[in-house]
């Protein structure tokens, strides 16, 4: 009986559900910017994670993503998505900031970026698939700089 109890979801995340909490796609100058398409636009992306504890070991992890394409000088487009899982965590708590910083967006990452590719397509745009994202170097590099910034106030 004990064994089971150990063995029950040791480390597991089990996504309970994941969503769309924020989507907005704005094309300022349209429909005349569309003729000023003759080459790729410059693609301006920026990529945030954040965790929140809800409740027992239930977490909500969510990726902001935030496009601005330019044709010349001119907005051709703004794009802001926020897309967030609700999932349950049971995994060691030295691993848990990990899990939600990293892995759990690099599980829900894809679909973003479906939506993302989605989104540009339907409104009228060129296709444009984000690149893979390294979020453990996304990671890294964050704590690094708040330990950069604790270091400085010290």
């Amino acid at each position: 009986m004990e064994e089971q109890a150990q063995n029950k979801q040791v480390g597991a995340i089990a996504i309970i559900s994941q969503y769309i909490k924020d989507l907005s796609l704005e094309i300022p100058h349209a429909p005349e910017i569309f003729k000023e398409i003759k080459t790729a636009p410059k693609i301006d992306v920026h990529l945030d994670v954040k965790s929140e504890h809800k409740e027992n070991n239930t977490y909500i992890s969510e990726i902001s993503i935030n496009i601005n394409g330019k044709i010349e000088e001119k907005t051709l487009f703004v794009l802001e998505l926020s897309y967030a899982a609700y999932a349950e965590i049971n995994v060691a708590p030295e691993h848990k900031e990990a899990v939600l910083m990293i892995e759990l967006p690099r599980l829900i990452f894809p679909f973003a970026r479906n939506i993302v590719t989605q989104s540009l397509t339907e409104g009228g745009l060129p296709p444009f698939m984000l690149n893979p994202i390294d979020f453990a170097a996304l990671y890294m590099a964050r704590k690094q700089a708040t330990a950069h910034k604790e270091e400085k106030h010290n």
